[in-house]
């Protein structure tokens, strides 16, 4: 496909424009060849820009076509691991745009690899789907081909949508993953273990290995390579249920000082995912219908206590955050406000005895501890008129819908909002949790095992999908299961 569009790129890229070598120097051997070795992804779409993403096999220099020109890209090293990225800018909005990653020697210009291709849809005046979901390889469950890998990926797929929305928990650095497990009844899974899958990760090595698991699966590496990312992260990026600052009680580790882990850990996460900024929190507008708030749970987030301080200078969020989304929600004309909160705003998550993880801590009377920062968010955007807030999460291991209402509230001053939770995408099933009544939230729908720590196998995996109508501007949400079944759905008027 050719595009013409002001020559096709106002680009803010490494490197420049220019176009490839013909051919490959004579006499060249396979081993000579830069290879690409974790397939393609692309990342945080807009209306004319998109992260392109892929991995060399050694130091070589990454080009990118698009339509009929050729991008070239940074020079990838042992510092980043042998990834690169590219953002890409001036792209025509609304198209599916099809494009080729290969890698070029340094040592002998003009010799290339093989081609990979990917493709990456644009925010557009349309009509708008996405889908969400959160929680890869966790609690053990690695990728069994007999059990259809990362199966739930595929099911996305298949609904085309726009964009992921990862809500977190990307990798499970804090779970290693045992050759065999055995299922109920007998039956085995047979997990495909790495040396980095083995272990805990502690060193940046072992936190690399951690997405490059993931991306040896073909019906993950074929989903990356045709959906855009939106990412965020959680805990198990890290460590469960981290904080900055903590020092971790447990022998598995060597490095116990979790701000050590977190900046190695931080390090993978930005090399490995198609992400535009350094920050995790951010905005993305998605046309006139979607703005979307990409929120970051994590980094800023106090010691879990018993949660019922009354200091809204602590919290999850951090002030500079804080004042960030209400900004950012005050001054949104799109008609809806997505707030990807990857910790779910009304449900009490316990860490250890008497302290809790999240913003609920089962005190359903006024704002306490994180509530006050939500609170915050809620109460202002109320009185400048704001609508049109939807809350999407993962996180807790099971799908629901959360109606939340000042009339049921302990305050009453915020507009009427939902909260939708999705996963695990890939994980142990369980839940549910229980509700801090102090936002007023009422449990719609809730599909949860049976039986804690349920295996993907057994089903109880769920992703989210958006459908957002340019015309009547109405906003439905589909939880559905690993097969892409709608197990619930409901439309939002604006």
């Amino acid at each position: 496909m050719e595009i013409s569009r002001r020559g096709l790129f106002g680009l803010g890229v490494v490197g420049g424009v220019g176009m490839l070598a013909g051919s490959a120097p004579a006499l060249s051997r396979a081993r000579d060849r830069p290879e690409l070795t974790h397939g393609v992804q692309s990342g945080d779409p807009t209306g004319d820009t998109a992260v392109i993403w892929s991995r060399a096999d050694r130091p070589a220099r990454l080009w990118v076509r698009i339509g009929a020109r050729d991008v070239r890209g940074p020079v990838v090293t042992p510092e980043t691991g042998f990834t690169g990225k590219l953002r890409l800018g001036g792209l025509p909005a609304g198209e599916r745009l099809h494009y080729q990653v290969r890698a070029e020697s340094l040592d002998r210009p003009g010799l290339f690899g093989a081609p990979v291709d990917g493709s990456v849809r644009l925010a557009h005046g349309g009509d708008v789907r996405f889908v969400w979901t959160g929680d890869v390889v966790g609690q053990g469950w690695g990728i069994d081909p007999a059990y259809g890998g990362l199966k739930l990926f595929e099911s996305m797929r298949r609904r085309r949508p726009d964009f992921l929305l990862h809500s977190g928990d990307t990798v499970y650095a804090d779970e290693p993953l045992a050759p065999v497990v055995t299922l109920p009844g007998g039956r085995v899974w047979r997990n495909l273990v790495t040396d980095a899958k083995a272990k805990v990760a502690e060193t940046l090595r072992e936190h690399r290995g951690q997405y490059a698991y993931n991306l040896l699966d073909d019906v993950y590496r074929r989903f990356v390579a045709e959906v855009p990312q939106i990412n965020q992260w959680d805990d198990h990026e890290v460590a469960d249920n981290w904080y900055p600052g903590e020092i971790l009680d447990d022998d598995r580790y060597a490095e116990k000082r979790v701000d050590v882990l977190a900046a190695r850990a931080r390090q993978a996460y930005h090399e490995w995912v198609p992400t535009s900024s350094t920050k995790v929190y951010r905005k993305l507008s998605y046309g006139p219908l979607l703005d979307l708030f990409v929120l970051d749970m994590r980094t800023f987030k106090d010691a879990n206590s018993s949660n019922r301080y009354a200091d809204l200078r602590r919290g999850l969020l951090g002030a500079a955050q804080r004042a960030w989304l209400i900004d950012g929600l005050t001054r949104s004309r799109a008609t809806w406000k997505v707030i990807a909160n990857d910790t779910p705003l009304g449900l009490v998550v316990p860490d250890e005895p008497g302290a809790y993880e999240g913003v609920a801590q089962r005190d359903h009377g006024r704002p306490k501890g994180r509530e006050l920062e939500f609170a915050d968010v809620l109460q202002r955007a109320h009185r400048h008129g704001v609508t049109g807030i939807v809350f999407l999460t993962a996180d807790v291991h099971y799908a629901a819908a959360h109606h939340y209402d000042p009339a049921r509230a302990a305050i009453q001053d915020f507009t009427p909002f939902w909260e939708f939770v999705a996963g695990p995408a890939h994980a142990g099933a369980f839940g549910p949790f229980p509700l801090d009544r102090t936002f007023g939230p009422r449990a719609v729908f809730v599909h949860a095992p049976p039986v804690p720590f349920t295996s993907p196998a057994d089903g109880f995996q769920h992703f989210g999908e958006v459908e957002i109508d340019a015309e009547t501007k109405a906003f439905t949400v589909h939880l559905r299961d690993r097969d892409g079944v709608s197990l619930w759905s409901t439309t939002l008027r604006p």
